[in-house]
Order: C-alpha cells, then structure tokens, then sequence
C-alpha cells in the first residue's frame, strides 16, 4: 500500500455507498471502526445532497474489540431495518474491517429481518471504488431479476438505461438528457438504474426489450448477465460527442426496429458549427492531454481530435480494469496510453507532452493550476463546483454543446490572458495606467509595474521546475510568449542548446534559437 496526498478512488466500500445512495428503499450497513465515516462527506458536501446516505455504520472502538464485534454487527443489521425500514439490506465491511474477518456476508446468512439482504464481499486490498460499484449493481440485479420470467411479448421499442450513480460525473443531467433525445425517437424508457431505482425497478428490468450501457464502469457486468440469462441485447456506445450520439441513436433505433431516418435532435447541435467558426480555427492542432475514468477520457479524446481539430499528446486512466479499452483508444492517436492511479506519474506526463489544455480530473486541474495550463474537469473525481446547479449533461447534442464551451473557453482566456500579458509594458496597459473611462478621476495604481514583476519572480520562484536548465530570467522571457506557440519555443530553443552544449539556456540563447530557426 502507498500513501498518497490525493487519491483517484476509494475502497471498494465507497462504491458500494455510491450504488445505495443512488437507489431508494436500500440500506447499507457497514461494518467499520470509529473513522471510517468520512465517506458521507463525499455526498453531502461534494455532491451536494439535501441528506446523508443511507448508510447504518457499527462504528465499533478498540474496547470492543475484547469481546464480540460480530454481535455489533448483527444489533446494528436489526436496528437499522427496524428504523429506517427498507425494502432492502446490503451488508459488507469496510477496508480496517476487512481485517478483523468477522465475515458480514456469512453473519447476514443468519438474520432474521424479515426482507432481502444481500451480503458483500469486497476484497479492498485488491480492487477499488469503481469494481465496488459495479460489483455491488451486479448483486442487486442478481437477487431482485435473476427469478424473474420473461414477458413472452415485449415492445421492440421498450429500454432500460443501466450505469448512472450518485457521484457520476454529470450523471443527473446525462439521464434527463438522454431520455428526452430517447423520447423524441419514439423509444420507451422503462427504468433507470440505479439511480433514482428501487428494488421492484430492478424486478422489472426483464420487461423491456434491450438495455442501454451509459457507463461501462458500473453497468457492463450487470448487462452481461441480464444478456445471458434474458437474452436481452445491450447497446455500449457512449453518446459523448456529435459522432458518438449519432452512432447511439442508430443502434438504438436499430434494435428498436424504427427507420434509418436522420434521428430527431440533430437539430439541436451547435458544437459543430462553433467548431469550424473563425473563432475556433485558431485552436487548429492545439495539444491536449486526456485523462479521467475510461468512459469520460476514451470519449473526450475522439472529440478532441475528431470534431474540434486538436492534437491529442496524451491519454490516460485510472482504472486498470478498462487499460485494454484505453489503449486501443491510444492507438488512433499515436500515443502511448498512461494507465497509473499515481498523480504524481499523471504530472510527470503532462510536464513531459507540454500540452496546451489538459483536459482531466480535479487532480489535473490542480496540475494544471501550477503549470499555469489551461483545464477543463471531464471525469470523476470531482469537487463542488462540478456537481453545478444549471443543467450542464456531458451526452447527447446539448451535451456536446457544454463540452465545447467547457473546453474552448478555457483555451480562448488563457489566450486573452497572454495578451495582456504581452501589452502590460504598453503606456495604455501597464498596470499604473488609470481606467481609459475615469480620465483623471481614476485613482493612481496602489502596485507597481517593478512591485508586480517581484511578484512574478516569487511566484515563479514557487512553481515547480519544468527543466533545471532554464535560468529563471529565460523563464520569464519565454512565458511572454503566447501559450498557443509557446511550447513550440520551448521545444526548439531546447534543441537549439542541445545542438551546441549551452547550459544553462539564457534570454540570449532563447533569441539566438528564435532567429536560427525563423531562416
């Protein structure tokens, strides 16, 4: 085990009270030690829930550990049924737990609660947040479809969409946007798991006549079996993208057994247009790095290089378990895939492909912070301020549109930003000229321009060195530069002192490189 400052997933645990916290009439008793209740921030702080998750905890201390911790665990499986009533007892242990092998799934067997409990078993040492979720999904529709009989006549146009949870990436907003494009081309939603489902949702899931996979992390395992057992076929493309959604809609149309008319929604699609605007044709083969879970970075990847004309310079995830999937993805784009749940290994990487936005997780956007690059969130993990008040879907073409907002903006300020940064010595720009609309009314400038520039030289003094062999004056000079040629500059006057032994590289060597290579 490595202890790490920032951590892409949790325990297997947390996965599993993502997949409680998304359904209604399930609860979760965890076996666990004083402390290991920190997850119910997760969801009340970070995803902003109105209240904590349905999660029972034995919360049980060092003195008990003298007697019995299992008959802790069987009092709290009959309080919390007794209190909170569900329809539904899951029960599993917690990673300290996992320890004391006290053995929550075979302690359940022996409960008499009078509804269905199904027990856990979550090796956390071994696999993570996102196996416990879908391993946890997969145990529910198991017990609650698994006896069910086929109806003998279901309605071809009838689905089930299977993947989004509580602490998705924009999952809220991806469901109520891919039911209404669903909808609008006449097929029938019949349930949504697991969120927002309830354990007679998950009996029903037989009904309808093929599954749809919005998120392969949690719901490939579960659509596998209900294809095995039920014979019901499943669509995996993930509408994220114009490509992406028009290639759903005619699979899904296509076992719906509609038409191979233009599906309905296209309409709404502005990306496309944006994309190839004049605005947008200066950001032409602007390097990206991609990284998050497997859905989000193998999707942002294809937009990147497909509909908006960026480079991709590098992709990674964090999830072993989809590294085939992602480095096939890779491959398009001539890369070498980055699979590490190290952020530390995420950062060497982006220092080393230089990109021009990183598009990535909250621990890339911090990256990014410090290597003064622009970023924009696409996955899980997130903070607050990714779990948004407006509407804002990730899939389907209102989707697409919020992606290329989301992406382009950053790229267009961090572009304004260099031009100020280019003019502040101009007699109208610098930081001592008065406001143009006050004339001599306007307050004299509190900081000045050499204050400023010793504020730049500590907070370049502050910023981790990308290459050691960069003077701290030759730094400055080259972040004058805008950024959307500035790793260009950095990649030539590197080669340039190579080529003939300079050590370290100086402003005079940063020109002298500049005119060398402008012949």
């Amino acid at each position: 085990m490595k202890l790490t400052m920032w951590t892409y997933e949790g325990p297997p645990h947390v996965g599993a009270m993502r997949i409680a916290a998304s359904m209604q009439g399930v609860h979760y008793v965890l076996h666990a030690p004083q402390g290991d209740t920190y997850a119910d921030l997760l969801f009340t702080m970070i995803e902003r829930r109105p209240s904590r998750p349905p999660v029972t905890y034995t919360t049980f201390q060092a003195r008990d550990l003298a007697g019995s911790t299992a008959d802790v665990f069987k009092t709290a499986c009959r309080d919390a049924v007794q209190r909170f009533q569900p329809d539904a007892l899951l029960v599993g242990a917690s990673c300290t737990a996992e320890l004391l092998q006290d053995d929550p799934a075979g302690l359940a067997r022996t409960l008499d609660v009078g509804i269905p409990v199904v027990p856990l078993e979550l090796p956390s040492y071994q696999k993570k947040e996102a196996w416990g979720a879908a391993e946890t999904f997969y145990r529910l529709v198991r017990n609650f479809a698994g006896g069910r009989e086929r109806p003998t006549e279901i309605a071809p146009n009838s689905c089930n969409i299977l993947g989004p949870s509580a602490l998705g990436f924009r999952n809220r907003d991806d469901v109520t946007e891919i039911c209404r494009l669903l909808s609008a081309n006449g097929i029938d939603v019949r349930v949504v798991a697991p969120l927002g489902a309830t354990v007679a949702d998950l009996a029903r899931l037989p009904d309808a006549a093929f599954n749809i996979v919005l998120y392969p992390e949690i719901a490939e395992s579960a659509a596998r079996y209900l294809k095995k057992t039920f014979g019901m076929p499943f669509v995996s493309t993930v509408p994220i993208g114009i490509g992406a959604t028009r290639t759903f809609l005619a699979e899904v149309r296509a076992l719906a057994g509609l038409s191979n008319d233009e599906p309905v929604g296209e309409a709404e699609d502005r990306a496309t247009w944006y994309s190839r605007s004049v605005d947008s044709n200066y950001l032409t083969n602007k390097r990206v790095f991609v990284f998050g879970d497997a859905t989000h970075a193998i999707a942002a990847a294809r937009i990147a290089a497909r509909e908006l004309g960026f480079k991709v310079c590098g992709l990674g995830t964090y999830m072993r378990e989809f590294a085939r999937e992602v480095r096939e993805a890779a491959e398009e784009f001539g890369v070498e895939a980055l699979i590490s749940d190290d952020h530390l290994d995420v950062e060497q990487a982006i220092i080393e492909a230089r990109p021009e936005l990183v598009l990535g997780t909250q621990m890339e956007r911090h990256i990014a912070k410090r290597l003064r690059v622009p970023c924009a969130v696409i996955s899980a993990p997130v903070h607050v301020q990714d779990f948004p008040a407006r509407y804002s879907p990730q899939m389907g073409f209102e989707g697409a549109n919020v992606i290329f907002d989301s992406w382009v903006h950053p790229l267009m300020m961090g572009l304004e930003e260099h031009l100020l940064q280019m003019f502040r010595d101009d007699f109208e720009f610098n930081d001592q000229a008065q406001a143009s609309h006050l004339h001599g009314h306007a307050p004299e400038a509190s900081v000045s321009v050499a204050e400023v520039a010793d504020t730049d030289a500590l907070v370049l003094a502050d910023a981790p060195a990308t290459d050691a062999s960069w003077t701290p004056d030759a730094e400055r000079e080259l972040k004058k530069i805008p950024f959307f040629v500035r790793g260009k500059a950095r990649r030539n006057t590197e080669l340039f002192a190579a080529r003939r032994g300079i050590r370290p590289i100086t402003v005079e060597t940063l020109y002298d490189a500049k005119a060398h290579f402008a012949r």
